[in-house]
């Protein structure tokens, strides 16, 4: 089960008319924090955003689940049940079953959450957008951000060029 501050945080970015993908990635956040605390580990940094992904479906983010050609069938699949519980509000997974998940994943690594193996994913899954899509998603974010958002986004933008030369 997702924090109810994890789910708050996703409500109100979805009030606030942010994407659903952008709700989810306070879930993905959120498995990251667990791997870093050590509540549990995860194979690689794209198991751990699944994770989050798939909790967001399950706690009722509108985030549909990839189509065709996407992913694989399987997951697909399994996107697909986790977004109908979560758009039908169905009741939280049982025990046993949350138990022995978590048992699992103890046993796997926590440096899919360091810094580096982040960055590398954030790298890789941008190389495979289109410029347009990347420059669309900036612009919407600028939409979206407001005028303090904006103020602050310059000032960083400002000290990262800074720091390069």
């Amino acid at each position: 089960m997702p924090d109810k501050s994890t789910t708050e945080r996703a409500k109100n970015d979805l009030r606030e008319g942010k994407s659903p993908s952008t709700a989810a990635g306070e879930f993905v956040h959120e498995e990251i924090d667990h791997i870093r605390e050590g509540k549990h580990g995860a194979r690689s940094p794209q198991q751990a955003i699944a994770i989050g992904l798939s909790k967001a479906r399950r706690a009722g983010v509108p985030l549909p689940p990839p189509g065709k050609g996407q992913a694989k069938e399987s997951t697909r699949k399994s996107a697909e049940r986790e977004y109908e519980k979560g758009q039908e509000g169905a009741e939280p997974p049982s025990p046993k079953r949350s138990r022995a998940r978590e048992r699992v994943l103890q046993r796997e690594s926590h440096r899919s959450a360091t810094r580096g193996a982040l960055s590398k994913q954030a790298k890789t899954a941008s190389k495979k957008r289109t410029s347009k899509s990347r420059h669309e998603a900036a612009m919407k974010a600028v939409a979206t951000k407001g005028k303090e958002g904006l103020r602050r986004a310059a000032r960083k933008a400002a000290q990262t060029r800074g720091k390069k030369k």
